[in-house]
């Protein structure tokens, strides 16, 4: 994959360049937009970034650019419950139309790759607190 600037637009006052990195924060961010998606999936490097306190917004992206298209590959978590085909499309709609509204760079694939299933956290009921002598608070 590209992580080098490549040229994208020459003007009359000089050129316009978009690094690769911009890209995949766009594709994050697009991805984690579609409902039923409840993260990405990143490396070790994602995750010790994220432990520094930083939010790594090309979590789990990867991209391929060229001076005029570009290929994204993104990782996922899908919340239980949704159908993983129609959640897949959405995404790759959304990252499609984000980075070539954004950017005017020709979307030519978008892969998703689903790592994993996120069951909701069932919530936890209360149980009362015994204060002594069999007193409930």
């Amino acid at each position: 994959m590209s992580t080098v600037p490549t040229e994208f637009e020459r003007t009359e006052i000089g050129e316009i360049q978009i690094a690769p990195e911009v890209i995949e924060v766009i594709a994050g961010l697009a991805t984690v937009e579609v409902p039923g998606v409840a993260g990405m999936s990143g490396g070790f490097a994602g995750g010790f970034a994220e432990l520094l306190g930083r939010k790594n917004l090309s979590k789990g992206v990867k991209v391929e650019v060229g001076q005029r298209e570009a290929a994204v590959d993104v990782s996922v978590i899908i919340e239980y419950g949704n159908r993983l085909p129609e959640v897949a499309a959405a995404i790759q709609h959304n990252v499609k139309r984000s980075i070539e509204n954004m950017t005017g760079l020709n979307v030519v694939e978008v892969n998703v790759q689903i790592h994993d299933v996120q069951f909701k956290n069932a919530e936890k009921v209360e149980e009362p607190e015994v204060l002594g002598a069999g007193r409930v608070k």
